[in-house]
């Protein structure tokens, strides 16, 4: 039964729930503000952008929340990890990892705020991990495939991402190890570093060198948590591994 339930999140969302949202080149957007004349008023969007903008699929966060709803009225999800002061522990950019279970079943996510802040960065962060882990179910996996990303939001907020190609692909990286980097820091922040250990090796050398990014420029790793990577206690674990391998 639980398996027949987590196959309706799969269902492609009917038309009155998807929404177009434009995709502007860095090139169009600059022009546009050169220049507000270069812009139309959209008769597909309703917004004012480059005539020759495209056009991506979407589904907001209400479409999403009510089809959670309809598979599983009990669907729930938690952090990761929670914070000295019993709030959800995020990292240096403000990055949410979260638990998301759904008819007994449950799959990680994360989401950031991509600059934003105050509340606006949680709400954000919160509803990107969302997405992310419904996505892992199939939850409107057929729009990830249309796009060069997915695209939840209202289009104010997706802008400044596709502007950003390369933060993309790494965003991307990350989703699909999402798994091993949560156990990867879930050991570093227990200092169970042979846990840690162990999800490191099950990445292969592309795979590590791809997501070793500096906090400052949206890495999934804190300051401290590389610097528990570079530390001599994740070292003699990885040594260890590998000898007895």
């Amino acid at each position: 039964m639980s398996e027949e339930k987590l196959n309706l999140l799969r269902r492609p969302f009917p038309a009155d729930q998807v929404s177009k949202l434009p995709k502007p080149t860095k090139a169009q957007t600059d022009e546009v503000k050169a220049d507000f004349g270069k812009g139309i008023r959209c008769k597909i969007c309703g917004g004012w952008h480059h005539k020759d903008v495209v056009h991506l699929d979407y589904v907001g966060h209400a479409a999403l929340t009510n089809r959670l709803l309809d598979v599983d009225p009990l669907w729930h999800w938690e952090p990761v990890a929670y914070g000295q002061d019993g709030l959800p522990a995020v990292d240096k950019v403000g990055g949410l990892w979260i638990r998301l279970t759904v008819c007994g079943v449950t799959r990680l996510g994360y989401g950031h705020p991509d600059g934003k802040s105050g509340g606006d960065a949680i709400k954000e962060a919160i509803g990107d991990a969302l997405r992310n882990s419904a996505m892992r179910f199939g939850c409107a996996l057929d729009l990830w495939h249309k796009g060069d990303i997915p695209l939840y939001e209202d289009g104010k907020q997706d802008l400044d991402e596709q502007e950003e190609p390369e933060r993309d692909e790494y965003k991307i990286l990350c989703e699909s190890l999402s798994e091993e980097i949560a156990e990867i820091k879930i050991g570093l922040n227990k200092g169970d570093y042979a846990r840690a250990a162990n999800s490191w090796l099950c990445l292969d050398e592309d795979q590590q060198k791809g997501i070793w990014r500096a906090p400052s420029n949206g890495g999934c790793f804190t300051t401290e948590e590389r610097a528990k990577l570079k530390g001599p206690e994740f070292s003699a674990a990885i040594r260890s591994i590998k000898t007895t391998v």
